[in-house]
């Protein structure tokens, strides 16, 4: 495959036909950072979606100041596959600095819309190049040099919908859908994409290279991102109190939950909140407000990650001790350090399982995709209070800030699991209480709020040794009894835990165990080698720690287990290896740290590899 060069007309150079490839392909738009691109990658995003093309999107951006690279990659899948592809089709350039590394990155065969003063085709011979003066064509209908930039954007959404065939009426859809009750800038936007899609069809033959065509499978489906979907599920646990400091990439989880807060938690009668939302000073200061707001007897809250985790060390000791219900969602990036604040990793594992000094263990839940960032935000709540303790959710950039397709979620029916917490009546009624008694052999005690108007109502929380009544002691076989007790209550975590997703398919002889994001790699991954090598895997994906029986077992199934995860220490094979240790050998790591999302073709190609698997 070559091209004509430099000249509006564009075909295949050899004269023959180009095969279609159609509804799977992936799309990266290459811009600035601070250029406004991302309405108007949106729009073209959603206006695959509405096309009914299973659709993700994806927007890598730098940490810190406007003006350097961003790329936003969209992948259209007909599979319904939403993970990262780590393969080009076809690019949109705008960026003069990365032009050539943007063009480089393409697949042979690919297509690139460029701005035409970039010369974009001097780099390659084996791509189909669209050189349109995108700029220029802004000029035409704005005249305000900072708007005409922002308009720039949707002339090439217009130009991408012409060449891949999206009907410009799904493109108004998005425009209106985007810029609601703001008609001057809906008109506009429509102007503009009209311009790009006339000026590629009235310079440039029909390209059928790739096409976008009808399809039915976003029919009830949604477009949402997973702290967007996390702090919908804290909604809907009945939070009262949010505390939280700014961090990327976790920041728009307090954000969106504030204006949810906002808009459904006044009184209607008085017209005052029923919440609390304090930004604090720093990442200590806020988990300790909401250990306060927690032992208060609130649903309390607060968001971070991994910098912030680290600061939030010995105030989790203290809730984990002192044994008081609070909930952190860790939006994970790259570290250490300040480390890549804008990629994506699952480097806290051990950090979230073993968070302070001393023997601490937690509860960590980890979602995989929208609908578990919801359930599992509403689910953390529920656990903290009925194991009272603090309760992970972690999250990581991926899921956090990038778009994905999911199905519309299911609210949360039922009352809210307090946990054992006695009221005025229950004590009158057992005529006892001890606040760290183990009274039924769970492990987890009864507590009282403060305010419950009862003579046995009152205890002294304390961060230091205490007895089951409370009282401070440094006796060595009371804190014996404590440490064996909380180690009791965390046995019966195991059971009550989001529990692990297991398949056995027939046939299979090695297994696979991953997390978090990146079950999207794993699920398309064996799909590539149960077509590409005819080979099956088992697959196992932990939902929640502590670990469960069911990965002691799946791991006695197979001879060769491949953990798959985003870091590079292999920190839930390290956890695996350290629960059953008489079957470490088993396990072998397929780590991917680079920053970016996992895909599957690296999955495929390690596995292939390890495994000396020929192609079919």
């Amino acid at each position: 495959m070559s091209i004509v060069k430099e000249r509006p007309l564009v075909s295949a150079a050899d004269g023959g036909e180009v095969g279609e490839i159609v509804n799977e392909f992936s799309i990266q738009v290459a811009t600035v950072n601070g250029s406004g691109s991302q309405s108007a990658n949106n729009i073209l995003m959603r206006s695959i979606f509405h096309m009914g093309v299973p659709v993700s999107g994806k927007n890598l951006f730098p940490s810190n100041i406007a003006g350097l690279p961003t790329w936003f990659t969209i992948r259209a899948s007909a599979e319904g596959f939403i993970g990262r592809k780590k393969e080009i089709d076809i690019l949109v350039a705008m960026n003069r600095q990365t032009v050539r590394q943007d063009v480089e990155s393409v697949e042979p065969g690919g297509i690139v819309l460029y701005e035409e003063k970039l010369k974009a085709s001097q780099f390659r011979d084996d791509l189909i190049y669209f050189p349109i003066p995108f700029s220029a064509l802004a000029r035409e209908i704005v005249e305000d040099t900072r708007l005409r930039k922002l308009v720039t954007n949707m002339v090439y959404v217009g130009s991408l919908a012409e060449v891949l065939g999206i009907p410009m009426a799904q493109v108004y859809r998005g425009i209106e859908d985007w810029f609601e009750k703001k008609p001057k800038a809906v008109r506009l936007n429509v102007r503009a994409a009209e311009l790009g899609s006339e000026y590629v069809a009235e310079n440039f033959e029909r390209e059928d290279r790739f096409r976008l065509r009808q399809m039915d499978k976003t029919k009830g489906k949604i477009i949402i991102d997973g702290n967007s979907a996390s702090a919908m599920g804290c909604l809907f646990a009945g939070i009262s109190v949010l505390t939280w400091y700014p961090i990327t990439p976790s920041s728009s989880m307090a954000e969106t939950l504030t204006s949810y807060l906002k808009r459904f938690r006044i009184d209607p009668e008085t017209g005052k909140a029923t919440y609390a939302v304090i930004q604090a000073e720093d990442e200590l200061a806020a988990i300790g407000m909401t250990l306060g707001a927690g032992w208060a007897g609130a649903r309390a809250m607060t968001t971070t990650s991994g910098p912030g985790i680290s600061l939030m060390a010995e105030f989790a000791g203290c809730g984990y001790f002192a044994e008081i219900p609070c909930v952190i969602f860790d939006v994970q990036r790259v570290g250490p350090s300040t480390g890549l604040p804008t990629r994506t990793s699952q480097g806290d594992i051990f950090s979230l399982y073993f968070l302070s000094h001393g023997d601490t263990r937690h509860l960590v839940l980890l979602p995989a995709d929208m609908t578990e960032c919801f359930d599992m935000a509403w689910q953390a709540f529920d656990l903290a209070e009925e194991f009272q303790q603090p309760v992970f959710v972690a999250s990581d950039l991926d899921l956090g800030m990038n778009n994905w397709m999911a199905d519309p979620f299911e609210y949360p029916q039922g009352r809210l699991n307090r946990g054992k917490v006695l009221d005025k009546e229950e004590l009158e009624r057992i005529g006892e209480f001890a606040r760290y008694r183990d009274i039924d052999g769970d492990g987890i005690p009864c507590r009282t709020l403060p305010g419950t108007e009862h003579p046995l109502a009152a205890f002294f929380t304390r961060g230091s040794g205490h007895d089951e009544s409370a009282a401070y002691t440094e006796s060595p076989e009371a804190y014996t009894r404590l440490m064996d007790r909380l180690s009791r209550k965390h046995e019966t975590a195991r059971t009550r835990i989001p529990q692990p997703v297991v398949e056995f398919p027939q046939g299979a002889e090695i297994g696979v165990i991953a997390y978090g994001s990146t079950h999207w790699a794993i699920e398309e991954s064996l799909l590539q080698l149960k077509r590409e090598y005819a080979t099956e895997l088992g697959y196992l994906r932990v939902r929640a720690l502590p670990l469960t029986g069911h990965v002691k077992e799946f791991v006695e199934r197979y001879d060769r287990v491949y953990v798959v995860e985003q870091n590079r220490d292999g920190q839930l094979a390290g956890l695996i290896r350290m629960e059953i240790p008489e079957n470490a050998g088993r396990i072998r790591k397929i780590l991917h740290y680079d920053g970016l999302p996992i895909d599957a073709r690296f999955v495929t190609d390690q596995i292939a590899d390890a495994e000396g698997l020929e192609k079919e």
